[in-house]
């Protein structure tokens, strides 16, 4: 079997919000964290950080799916789903976080 080119794709592993960043990190081979970062910086220095993020989730590909002809609709369902997931959790990981009490 010859060697397949790479692909840009959304990571199942190697996630925390949709595996953009992951995927991106694994693609160029560096670590995740630093394009985390960059995202970060790129989100809260322009704004536009964010639009690009969730356009990159819809137009990416998931790890292990063969996409001939991506549904859009589809697509944009399950990016939404694992945003609401994601969000539940850090809620969930926040509100089980208490400060300490002043005695």
């Amino acid at each position: 079997m010859p060697n397949q080119p790479k692909r840009l794709q959304r990571s199942r592993t190697n996630k925390v919000i949709a595996g953009v960043c992951g995927g991106i990190a694994e693609y160029f081979n560096i670590d995740a964290t630093i394009v985390r970062v960059v995202a970060v910086v790129a989100v809260l220095a322009w704004g536009a950080g964010l639009l690009a993020y969730i356009v990159m989730m819809i137009i990416m590909p998931l790890e292990g799916t063969k996409e001939t002809e991506p549904n859009i609709g589809a697509r944009v369902r399950e990016s939404a789903e694992e945003i609401k997931q994601s969000a539940q959790k850090i809620a969930k990981d926040f509100k089980g976080t208490k400060p300490e009490q002043k005695k």
